[in-house]
C-alpha cells in the first residue's frame, strides 16, 4: 500500500492535518504524520514526533521551544524534516509528501521536499502559492496549490481544497508506488536551453542529437529553467551542454523578470563538460505583462510577446556588457567550449525582417565576444545564418557531438 507523509506544524495546524489524515486513510493510503512544530503541544498525536525531527538536525526540540526564536526553530526543523523524509524514502517507506501551511510551514515542508529525488510526488498547499514561489520550489518538481484562505480550520472554502489535495497526493502516490522505475537507458544525456524565440533552431539541434544517439533534456530559459540546468550540470548529470539560449543573462543584467542568477553559464564549465554555446535571444529583455514594464523602458522598442510577457530590444551598451560577461564565463571553463555566432540574427524577432533585427547592435555583441575571447581556449565559429535556421541547429549539434566524442576518447587513453 502506498505511504504518504503528512509533514507540518501540529501545534498550529493539527486539526487540519487530522482531517487530511482521515481523508487519506479512507482513500486507502497509509499515512505517516510528522510533527515539525515547536511552539506548543501538538493538537494531534504524530507518528514521528518533533523530538525525532529536531534530533535529526542535531538539536533538541524542548530547547528550541524555550529559546522562543521562531526563525531559528523553523530553520532547524526544516533541516531535520528533510533528513527524516529522505530516510523514509531511502527505506522504501514513502511514496509522496503532502503539507499545508503559511510562510513558516511552507518553508519547513518545501525544504524537506527538495531533499527528495525528482519524480517522488510532492504537494504543498500554501497561502503563499499565489505569489513568487521560486524560493520554495527551487529546482525541484514540487507542486504548489493555493489555499485561497489561510490554513485556519476546515470550512466551506478550505474543505474542498484540502480534499482535492488529499485525493491528488493519494492518486500520485498510488501511481508512483505501482510504477516501476524507468530503465536508466544507455544514451548519454545532453542539456539544451530554449525559449519560444529560439525553438526552431533548438528543435533542429535536438533532432540531430537524437539521431546521433543522445537523449536531450530541454530547459525553458525563464529563470527556473536556467537554474535547473545549472544545478544538474553541476551534479554531473550530462555528457554535454548545448546552451543556445542565453536570454536569462540579459534579464539578469537589465532587470527583467526571468533572470537565473549570477551563476548562469558557469556550472558546465566548472564541471569540465563539453559545451556549445550561442548568444541566442540576447537581443531582448523579458518582463511580465505590459503594465509591469518600468517607465524607464517604455521609450524602447517594446513588443508584447503574449499577455504575460513583454520584451524590449537590448541596446548596444547592454550587448557590449553581455558580450564581456559571456566571454568571461566561457574563458573560465575547464572543459572544451565552442561559441557559435549566428550573424544574421539571434531569435525569431531578430531574424531578417523581424521586429528586433538590427545587425549593427548585434555586431557590437559579436565584436565584443571576438575581442574578449581572442587568444583563449574557446573556439569561436561564425555562421552566416540566423539562429533559427535548421542548418545552424544541426551544425551546433554536430559540433557538440564532436566535442563529446573527443572528450571520451581522451578519457579512454588516459585510463
Amino acid at each position: 500500500m502506498p505511504v504518504v507523509a503528512l509533514l507540518g506544524t501540529l501545534d498550529t495546524k493539527g486539526t487540519e492535518y487530522a482531517w487530511l489524515r482521515d481523508r487519506l486513510l479512507r482513500g486507502g493510503v497509509e499515512v505517516v504524520l510528522i510533527d515539525a512544530g515547536v511552539a506548543g503541544e501538538p493538537l494531534v498525536a504524530p507518528d514521528i514526533p518533533r523530538s525525532v525531527v529536531a534530533s535529526a538536525a542535531g538539536a533538541d526540540a524542548e530547547r528550541l521551544r524555550r529559546a522562543g526564536d521562531r526563525g531559528a526553530a523553523v530553520t532547524v526543523m526544516a533541516e531535520g524534516a528533510a533528513r527524516v523524509v529522505r530516510r523514509l524514502h531511502d527505506e522504501g517507506r514513502l511514496h509522496g509528501v503532502l503539507a499545508i501551511g503559511g510562510s513558516g510551514g511552507t518553508s519547513i515542508a518545501t525544504r524537506a521536499m527538495r531533499e527528495l529525488p525528482l519524480g517522488v510526488p510532492k504537494l504543498m498547499v500554501s497561502s503563499m502559492a499565489a505569489g513568487d514561489v521560486s524560493a520554495y520550489v527551487g529546482t525541484t518538481d514540487i507542486a504548489m496549490m493555493y489555499s485561497v484562505v489561510d490554513i485556519a480550520g476546515v470550512n466551506r472554502v478550505s474543505a474542498p481544497i484540502l480534499a482535492n489535495a488529499a485525493d491528488a497526493i493519494a492518486g500520485m502516490a498510488r501511481g508512483f508506488a505501482g510504477t516501476p522505475a524507468p530503465p536508466a537507458g544507455d544514451r548519454p544525456l545532453v542539456a539544451a536551453s530554449m525559449a519560444g524565440v529560439t525553438t526552431p533552431g533548438v528543435d533542429a539541434a535536438r533532432a540531430r542529437l537524437t539521431e546521433l544517439g543522445y537523449e536531450v533534456l530541454v530547459f525553458h530559459s525563464v529563470g527556473s529553467g536556467g537554474r535547473s540546468l545549472e544545478s544538474l550540470a553541476g551534479e554531473g548529470t550530462f555528457s554535454g551542454v548545448l546552451d543556445l539560449t542565453l536570454s536569462e543573462l540579459a534579464d539578469e543584467l537589465v532587470g527583467g523578470a526571468f533572470g537565473a542568477g549570477p551563476d548562469r553559464l558557469r556550472a558546465a564549465g566548472r564541471a569540465g563538460l563539453p559545451q556549445v554555446v550561442s548568444p541566442g535571444a540576447l537581443d531582448m529583455v523579458k518582463f511580465g505583462p505590459l503594465a509591469s514594464l518600468p517607465d524607464r523602458f517604455r521609450a524602447r522598442h517594446v513588443h508584447v510577446h503574449n499577455p504575460s510577457v513583454t520584451v524590449i530590444r537590448t541596446s548596444a551598451a547592454e550587448c557590449a556588457e553581455l558580450g564581456r560577461q559571456v566571454a568571461a564565463k566561457l574563458r573560465a571553463a575547464t572543459g572544451p567550449v565552442t561559441l557559435l555566432l549566428p550573424l544574421r540574427g539571434l531569435s525569431t524577432l531578430g531574424a531578417p525582417g523581424g521586429l528586433y533585427h538590427d545587425r549593427a547592435v548585434d555586431e557590437v555583441l559579436f565584436r565584443t565576444l571576438r575581442e574578449e575571447l581572442r587568444g583563449s581556449r574557446v573556439e569561436v565559429a561564425e555562421h552566416d545564418t540566423h539562429l533559427n535556421d535548421p542548418a545552424f541547429g544541426r551544425a551546433a549539434a554536430e559540433r557538440l557531438h564532436a566535442l563529446i566524442s573527443s572528450a571520451h576518447a581522451t578519457a579512454r587513453t588516459t585510463r
